[in-house]
């Protein structure tokens, strides 16, 4: 496809409206609702006082409780959810302090599909998900909900764009790789947990919904409604866009050749048949085609649609249609209930349970025995009565597969009690039931988009735009007599694209620049961070302190050393430069050297900055200041902290901070991190969780072979995981960045390494300036895939201008 049509594309896009907040019931899933939570019981679940007055919540506690999803009403939930791209998670909750546990978790075995979990041991929420590549992914987002305070949250996932609102603000917008919702049977549900042993969520909880459908928060937040196209949107449309570049690249060959041979036809000289439907006619051969009479003439099928004459039925009989024939016919009719029903059709009489099935004959409603019903795989709720048969059907019933009534060109459609036909694209129908359609003459009718130089050509449901002898292709529509572009008879710029047109050419910047075409500039459309200068496509030039693609990384002056500072101060990281910061007890004196020369001793004595009591005497010292007892005098050494008197030797905690300890000595105040005596009965578990010996507060390895005890960590599946008060807390392994095109994940290794050969790479960093050319010398844009011709199981992908090509073991 030409640029020109993507930009139009875009352009559609970004007019794109979504859906208002009202919530269509078919994409709402209501767990507590699906689980009947109120009316199931549920071993550490019980229901209290809400957000709002009188609104319903329920509190989770404990550790033995299993609130998971029967595996129908999980399948249910999840066939609303499955394989789509965008839905949203919104949740009213009241998280108790420190607890870490899952909201809501979707997974199969150790996959998990879909599970968000609010860690309070370390202040973030986290969304686990696998691409669609079945990689495994935790997204974290910083934030504190386990505060024991209520709080609104909504995730909402649009392909690889992910939103985090909490009480109505966007707090986080993340790009990610797109998650895979192709959910397998047998997946489940959990509510409050992961499973029946980890990610115990202790809270209350209220409204927790999953909606399918883009930007779900609104439903939740109705003030953040907004027009704005969907990240999902946009991402279906790239797809789309591959699968027509595809489509047309096949098209043009297939079209290339049809002109060849219709050509080499003009020269033949021989009767002229026609082709259908396998059958061969030979000239001025006619046949009932369906609803249409046709004659081969000159090679060529000429159909006109049959005439029905308005049927003059006798008393009795009413006209319907018969299959096989394309008017209406005149049948016997019966009446029943005062209805009439034709010959065939049949009715249920239902009494007491007992059903009794009639079907209408020579004009009478006669008792048709039917075999025992088959028994439904569907709950009752499911189950639905019809007024035909005596049977139940589940919702969802195939009659097109049970009687297709469907004959050409036309598509049979499910409905909840029977099935109707509707004409396929490019068809009208022949009949008022939409039984028999023929083909619309888009090129007889003018309802084609052909331009200057070519002819239109009908073909079945479509058309196509044939170029004149002498003249070449432009796109699928137009066609000019020189290729100005091929030529290089143009003024475009050397980072600009060339588009052909009727009598000359336009001029596109290439993506990554900017201008009209025949001027254009580098653009990195704002990924140069930090004051860095755009230089080529997505490449910046940083300014001193800060390096990385983007410009994002600032560089640690202190960590490298390259930085001296003096004894009297500490080198102090700040975003693109560093700060020789004056260690306690000293200050600048004013000249504010960069290596610390000007820090000088800070006179505690003098400031007042001391904590000597009235009865000792303060003495400066370089760095600090001593309280020491005059002589002949006999002092107490208590100390003065936080403007209250501290006796000399006492020991306090701090009150903002449990786990810290001061001490008073002969005057001067000293705080220290609290020293955990495990051999104390009362040493505080909250500061040393590694001294708690209780069989409560150890945690259950997720193997669940081993136990560890509270404090301890360990690292699986490349995540780190500590156990902490008889809970597991796991969070991802912190992997540094790899600046590359090629990136792959060795096996059982946990972080990224960069390679040289794209085809052994696991993901790319696509530019579509980069194109390949497949075997039959067709552009594929990088990041497109196709089938090898010739073959079923080799697929090939164009990766920055290589072509990758490899066997599909599954379809062997």
């Amino acid at each position: 496809m030409g640029f020109p049509r993507l930009s139009f594309a875009l352009g559609l896009f970004c007019i794109s409206s979504v859906w208002g907040f009202g919530v269509d019931p078919a994409l709402r899933i209501n767990v507590f609702s699906e689980l009947l939570l109120g009316e199931t019981a549920f071993e550490g679940v019980s229901q209290v006082q809400g957000f709002h007055d009188e609104s319903r919540a329920f509190l989770f506690q404990g550790a033995s409780r299993n609130v998971k999803a029967t595996e129908d009403v999980a399948e249910r939930m999840l066939r609303k959810l499955k394989n789509k791209t965008e839905f949203t998670i919104v949740a009213t909750l009241k998280q108790e302090r420190l607890n870490s546990g899952v909201i809501l978790s979707i997974h199969h075995a150790d996959q998990r599909f879909l599970e968000l979990e609010s860690s309070g041991q370390r202040n973030e929420v986290r969304l686990h998900f696998r691409t669609q590549g079945g990689q495994p992914h935790t997204e974290t987002f910083p934030y504190t909900l386990a505060d024991d305070q209520w709080h609104k949250v909504s995730l909402a996932v649009s392909a690889s764009h992910v939103v985090l609102h909490v009480d109505c603000n966007r707090i986080y917008e993340r790009v990610v790789d797109v998650p895979s919702m192709d959910i397998p049977e047998g997946t489940s549900f959990w509510l409050g947990q992961r499973n029946g042993a980890h990610g115990f969520f202790k809270g209350t909880m209220q409204d927790v919904q999953i909606l399918v459908m883009p930007q779900g928060y609104i439903s939740q937040c109705p003030d953040l409604n907004r027009t704005c196209p969907t990240c999902n949107d946009f991402h279906g449309l790239v797809q789309k866009i591959m699968e027509l570049q595809d489509i047309l690249a096949k098209t043009s060959s297939k079209l290339s050749m049809a002109e060849e041979k219709m050509n080499g036809l003009d020269s033949c000289y021989c009767e002229r048949t026609c082709s259908v439907k396998g059958v061969i006619y030979r000239q001025d051969e006619t046949w009932t085609d369906g609803c249409r009479n046709c004659t081969c003439t000159n090679g060529t099928v000429q159909c006109e649609t049959i005439s029905c004459p308005p049927p003059n039925c006798p008393s009795g009989t009413a006209p319907t249609y018969v299959k096989g024939a394309c008017c209406k016919e005149c049948q016997p009719v019966c009446i029943f209930s005062g209805r009439k029903l034709v010959e065939g059709e049949t009715r249920t009489i239902r009494d007491n349970g007992m059903c009794l099935l009639l079907e209408c004959r020579d004009q009478t409603m006669r008792t048709v025995v039917t075999p025992s019903c088959p028994e439904l795989k569907c709950p009752e709720v499911e189950q639905i009565t019809l007024v035909d048969r005596c049977c139940k059907i589940c919702r969802g019933y195939d009659f097109c597969v049970e009687d297709n009534p469907c004959i050409e060109n036309s598509d049979c459609m499910n409905l909840e009690a029977a099935a109707r036909c509707s004409c396929k694209d490019g068809f009208r129908p022949l009949r008022d039931d939409n039984a028999y359609c023929e083909d619309i003459d888009e090129c007889a009718e003018g309802k084609h988009y052909c331009r200057e130089n070519t002819m239109c050509v009908n073909t079945p449901g479509s058309f196509m735009c044939i170029c004149h002898t002498g003249y070449i292709r432009i796109d699928d529509y137009s066609c000019t007599e020189h290729d100005e572009c091929a030529t290089g008879l143009h003024n475009c710029d050397e980072n600009a694209l060339c588009f052909n047109t009727v009598g000359g050419h336009s001029c596109s910047c290439k993506p990554g620049y900017t201008g009209n075409g025949t001027v254009c500039r580098a653009l990195c459309d704002g990924l140069c961070q930090n004051g860095g200068t755009c230089v080529s496509p997505n490449a910046c030039i940083c300014q001193q302190g800060f390096t990385g693609k983007k410009c994002e990384k600032d560089i640690d002056e202190c960590s490298t050393g390259l930085v001296e500072c003096d004894s009297r101060a500490s080198c102090v990281n700040l975003p693109g430069w560093y700060h020789c910061e004056c260690q306690e007890g000293y200050h600048d004196n004013g000249m504010f050297s960069v290596n610390g020369e000007s820090c000088e001793d800070v006179d505690e004595c003098k400031t007042g900055r001391n904590t000597c009591a009235n009865d000792t005497v303060c003495f400066n010292l370089d760095g600090g200041y001593d309280c020491r007892c005059p002589h002949g005098h006999n002092c107490t050494g208590d100390c003065i902290h936080d403007n209250k008197v501290k006796h000399n030797g006492q020991i306090w905690v701090l009150e903002n901070d449990r786990c810290s300890v001061c001490s008073c000595q002969s005057g001067l105040v000293m705080c220290r991190r609290m020293v955990c005596d495990c051999e104390n009965p009362t040493v505080d578990l909250f500061c040393c969780p590694e001294c708690d010996p209780r069989l409560s507060s150890q945690c259950l390895h997720q193997n669940g072979l081993l136990t560890y005890g509270s404090g301890d960590t360990w690292m699986e599946n490349c995540q780190q995981c500590q156990c902490l008060q008889g809970e597991v807390d796991c969070w991802p392994l912190s992997c540094p960045s790899v600046d590359c095109d090629f990136t792959m994940v060795p096996e059982g290794e946990c972080c990224a390494r960069c390679v040289t050969d794209p085809c052994q790479a696991d993901t790319i960093r696509n530019d579509i300036t980069k194109t390949c050319t497949d075997e039959h010398g067709i552009t594929r844009f990088s990041g497109s895939s196709w089938v090898k011709h010739g073959t079923e199981c080799t697929l090939c992908q164009c990766k920055n201008g290589h072509i990758c090509c490899s066997v599909d073991p599954m379809c062997l």
